[in-house]
């Protein structure tokens, strides 16, 4: 009597077998790859944790003078400053509002305001920079400026009003935000995920 063969419904053939293999390997590829794709669409950091977005208030209660020293804002690591044309000449040349990143570029060290000196030095190893955050270039290690967060302004009801421009020709960093008089009833929110570069250091014009 001859042997039952696997289209009687006794087993798979091997190119079967293989089949299957083959075929739940892609769906569980297929399955990892859509469930990575909708985490990374998430927010990765939630409300009040540094990588999120910081309101950090109303403009005109919390922006300091011009050319004065920074306001602190520690639980968004960040220094609030209003450069104006005295500190915009030592710097990078523009005048606004800035939201600089509390950690020196050279080691991570926590630098400071010394309000003697009107500029930020790092304890750590020296590095000094101006009010704007660029990096004194004959002062310490630290390879660039001060790292700055993308600064928005929005109205009550959550409309971004004015941002951070991006860099513009010869610029080689985000240059401040420009402030008008309307803008003094809006929030400023703090984009401490998005932190860019802080430009390249340039000699003391003093």
């Amino acid at each position: 009597m001859a042997e039952p063969t696997a289209s009687q419904g006794q087993g798979i053939t091997r190119r079967e077998f293989l089949n299957y293999v083959w075929g739940a390997a892609i769906s569980l590829f297929l399955a990892e790859f859509g469930i990575g794709a909708y985490l990374f669409m998430l927010p990765r950091f939630r409300e009040g944790e540094f990588g999120a977005d910081f309101d950090l208030g109303v403009l005109s209660d919390i922006l300091p003078q011009p050319d004065s020293g920074p306001a602190e804002f520690p639980g968004s690591k960040t220094w609030l400053l209003n450069i104006g044309s005295k500190e915009a000449a030592k710097g990078q040349g523009k005048e606004g509002l800035m939201a600089i990143y509390k950690v020196c570029t050279h080691l991570g060290c926590l630098y400071k305001f010394e309000p003697t000196t009107e500029r930020f030095e790092c304890p750590c190893h020296g590095s000094k920079f101006h009010l704007d955050g660029t990096k004194i270039q004959q002062e310490g290690p630290a390879p660039r400026g001060l790292d700055r967060f993308i600064v928005e302004l929005k109205d009550e009801n959550g409309g971004v009003i004015a941002t951070t421009p991006e860099p513009g020709p010869g610029e080689d960093t985000y240059p401040p935000l420009p402030l008008k008089p309307e803008y003094a009833n809006l929030r400023v929110v703090v984009r401490t995920g998005q932190r860019k570069n802080g430009g390249a250091p340039k000699p003391d014009p003093a």
